[in-house]
């Protein structure tokens, strides 16, 4: 044999793809990615699906008592919601509804939206309403519903706490007058210091203007334990802010303990 057929015979027996390791099975690696992934959609789904179904049944409960046309937004923030669930309080809620109708007949205000911040919310011993910890409140108050209650055409003045009011006289003659909103006890909005800004007014117009300002706007139409802390004059109307401990909210049939979860196992949603 030549020297060199020897040597490429010698290479040959040496190819480094004779060299390459046993191809691994690699099924047991997916098999287990497969199961710790299901180890954690699972729950996360069982969760979402629970706290979907509680957002559902506090939305109806809401609806019921408070009268509003649609069923409010609601969020339970959180997670697990489950084990908020299977101890009997939801830490936090979010809830936006819209259009409040206004309830009694001595200075009914309905509220155009009303935004909420619960924490702690959990259905009473009874299973007849359900009470937040504590809440933060905001109310919006349309200017045609504060026009409506009082009689006057109001839009927003020049500063943060003043609204403008429209007045037409018996002459024929318009005139423009702005006053102060303020906040009294039993969640009032009071209207003081009203001043002419436009036109004149005369002295039997300014009595009677005097009567209709000194008559503060009473909100009865938001959940038991909501205190007026402040109203703001904006682009969109009167803004109201409110805060409260022990915040109560009942439906319409005490009965029915649907506040929070709509049936007797809240824990087992």
């Amino acid at each position: 044999m030549h020297p060199y057929d020897y040597a490429d015979a010698t290479f040959a027996a040496y190819e480094p793809g004779d060299a390459r390791p046993p191809r691994r099975n690699r099924r047991p690696v997916v098999i287990a990615l497969g199961a710790l992934l299901a180890l954690v959609l699972v729950p996360v789904a069982g969760d979402r699906f629970a706290a979907a179904r509680v957002e559902s049944r506090t939305a109806k409960a809401f609806q019921e008592g408070m009268h509003t046309p649609s069923a409010p937004e609601v969020h339970v923030r959180g997670f697990p919601v489950l084990t908020q669930l299977a101890a009997g309080t939801l830490r936090d809620v979010d809830i936006t509804a819209h259009d409040i109708p206004a309830s009694g007949t001595t200075g009914p205000l309905p509220v155009s939206e009303l935004s909420l911040r619960l924490q702690e919310l959990k259905r009473s011993d009874d299973d007849t309403e359900a009470l937040a910890r504590s809440a933060e409140a905001t109310a919006l108050l349309s200017y045609a519903d504060v026009s409506d209650a009082l009689g006057l055409e109001i839009s927003r003045g020049a500063r943060p706490d003043q609204v403008r009011a429209s007045v037409l006289l018996p002459t024929g003659d318009d005139i423009t007058v702005a006053t102060t909103v303020s906040v009294l006890s039993g969640n009032r909005i009071s209207f003081k210091d009203f001043q002419v800004t436009g036109g004149l007014l005369p002295e039997v117009g300014r009595v009677a203007l005097s009567r209709v300002f000194e008559r503060p706007i009473q909100l009865r139409n938001i959940p038991q334990g909501l205190h007026l802390r402040s109203v703001t004059a904006t682009e969109s109307g009167l803004t109201a802010r409110l805060s409260g401990k022990s915040v109560t909210f009942r439906s319409d049939d005490g009965s029915r303990g649907d506040a929070v979860e709509g049936d007797s196992s809240y824990g087992n949603a």
